[in-house]
């Protein structure tokens, strides 16, 4: 459904722009609008490139696609990490959240804003 390469270059687009996606704004990007089946399909994908992004030693970028209402990846972005990085919030939602949502995305932008285009 959705074409991993075209999600991950949308992805480093933002991250070169140091700006981030909503969810419904990313499927929009991808011709699609919101619903909770293709969310899940879209999540999977995301996952999927930090997975190989991690392969290759380079930041992820599913931290770049946040919730509307808040501005803060959606919970199963948390849960999904949470055995990969240790000083992952117990929370994810409030100030500690943000703190380390923001720190992750500083490392997305300083990375791709450093690489060739």
């Amino acid at each position: 459904m959705f074409d991993p390469s075209e999600v991950r270059g949308l992805l480093i687009a933002a991250a070169r722009a140091h700006s981030t996606l909503t969810y419904g704004g990313l499927l929009a990007l991808l011709g699609h609008t919101f619903t909770r089946p293709l969310m899940r399909q879209l999540c999977k994908v995301l996952d999927a490139i930090d997975e190989n992004a991690r392969a290759a030693g380079e930041p992820g970028l599913a931290v770049l696609v946040v919730r509307q209402s808040d501005g803060l990846p959606g919970q199963g972005w948390f849960v999904s990490r949470s055995r990969i990085h240790p000083d992952l919030p117990l929370e994810w939602e409030g100030a500690e959240a943000r703190r380390y949502t923001e720190a992750r995305q500083a490392e997305a932008f300083a990375y791709w804003e450093s690489h060739d285009r």
